[in-house]
């Protein structure tokens, strides 16, 4: 299916995470099961609204409940009030990060495969590299980006804020498992300059493209 993406010319946010507080641990099962109905219903809301795009479970330690999502916003004080709408927000701490369009982000929904992968790619351009080596390869770089994207390998890229010098990229990925992630990026111009974090990525229940409650 598609993404209920409404309002793409919103900016994006990733990187909320969501964590029961000492209030959630003394809450009943009664209490937990309520609220996290009335947290379904309101991210369903949120992204017919456009503003609730995606939704993940990374990987978790025993005990701990944590959700990547990805979020569309005017503002900061926009995201603040849509973070404070949703009914967890009592029992849980938001770390934010605000994206900018990547120039070879290709918008896609889906990957063809069913695991997805967020990745932080950061890229150390060796010293004393000449200009045009660097040019050259980020204009296969982005030869490349789109040939996996049509491949359903690719599916979103962004910028987060960077230091002086520094290089990020977030990207969204579909693959097999994490070999082939790996077999991916290493297609990648750009690759030799990389360190790569990659954080396998299931789906939430309420995630609007693929959760069960979609």
């Amino acid at each position: 299916g598609e993404s209920r993406d409404r309002q793409p010319n919103k900016p994006e946010h990733q990187g909320v995470n969501f964590q029961p507080s000492k209030r959630g641990q003394y809450s009943t099962a009664v209490d937990i099961d309520d609220i996290r109905a009335r947290e379904a219903i309101r991210a369903g809301e949120l992204a017919t609204q456009g503003h609730l795009k995606r939704l993940w479970r990374p990987p978790v330690a025993p005990g701990e409940w944590r959700t990547f999502g990805l979020f569309g916003a005017d503002d900061n004080s926009q995201l603040d009030e849509v973070l404070a709408s949703m009914p967890l927000h009592v029992w849980r701490t938001d770390a934010v990060t605000p994206l900018s369009p990547h120039p070879n982000d290709p918008v896609a929904s889906l990957g063809r495969e069913r695991v997805e992968f967020l990745t932080t790619l950061t890229l150390t351009v060796p010293e004393g590299t000449v200009q045009d080596t660097v040019d050259d390869l980020k204009a296969r770089e982005t030869v490349r980006t789109r040939e996996l994207a049509e491949q359903g390998r690719l599916i979103r890229l962004w910028t987060p804020p960077n230091q002086p010098g520094q290089w990020r990229t977030l990207g969204l990925w579909s693959a097999r498992e994490e070999a082939d992630l790996n077999a991916t990026l290493e297609s990648l111009p750009l690759y030799q300059w990389m360190t790569v974090e990659a954080t396998p990525l299931t789906p939430h229940p309420s995630d609007p493209v693929r959760g069960t409650r979609a």
